[in-house]
């Protein structure tokens, strides 16, 4: 489990395929203190350190992965932001993550705020059926690219969030642009409550 408080970014310096997976390499600060095995989030997905070597270490994403986030589209050389998963004698500071990305959506706007920005996102429709649709409610949590974030301007399709210099400097948010793809999250209690609802309509 996650808190979406971001630890350290990594950057990809290779991806290798191996059949219908690839397979990351990656340098980071973190990388000495990581251990085969170990959960990893990468931009909001969680994955298994598979090796490691002095600052560098390898993961693998399965097709499944790399069907429902946007780790395909990542290249040697883009920065990704890590989280290792939460101690149990931690401090909760986030929300609950979990590393599972639900879906993809896409920056649609983002304004300087001198001293702020706001950042709009869009996703699409995952059924015909609203009750299945992944929601967001306002002043909610949602997990962008394994940030957590507070939801404001909630829609069915869209949301907006603030993000304060630090995490601005200290994430990837800093390297988004208009019409990037993000890995979202959406809040788990949601999730369930969404669930049961549907199932008693």
């Amino acid at each position: 489990m996650f808190t979406g408080i971001i630890e350290a970014t990594g950057e990809v310096t290779d991806i290798t395929a191996e059949g219908t997976n690839l397979t990351f390499h990656l340098t980071s600060r973190i990388a000495p203190e990581l251990k085969v095995d170990q959960s990893l989030s990468h931009n909001g997905v969680c994955l298994t350190v598979t090796s490691v070597s002095g600052e560098g270490y390898t993961v693998t994403a399965v097709e499944e992965t790399l069907k429902k986030t946007s780790l395909g589209l990542l290249k040697p050389g883009d920065r990704v932001n890590l989280e290792r998963c939460m101690p149990a004698n931690g401090r909760f500071d986030g929300h609950i993550v979990q590393g599972h990305v639900d879906q993809t959506g896409i920056v649609t706007s983002i304004t300087d705020q001198n001293g702020s920005w706001l950042f709009d996102f869009q996703y699409r429709s995952v059924s015909d059926d609203p009750r299945q649709n992944n929601i967001t409610v306002e002043k909610g949590s949602i997990c962008i690219n394994g940030v957590s974030l507070t939801v404001f301007n909630s829609a069915p399709d869209s949301f907006r969030v603030t993000v304060i210099p630090y995490t601005y400097e200290h994430t990837t948010f800093g390297d988004l642009r208009v019409g990037d793809v993000v890995n979202l999250e959406f809040d788990v209690v949601g999730k369930y409550i969404k669930k049961m609802l549907a199932l008693y309509q």
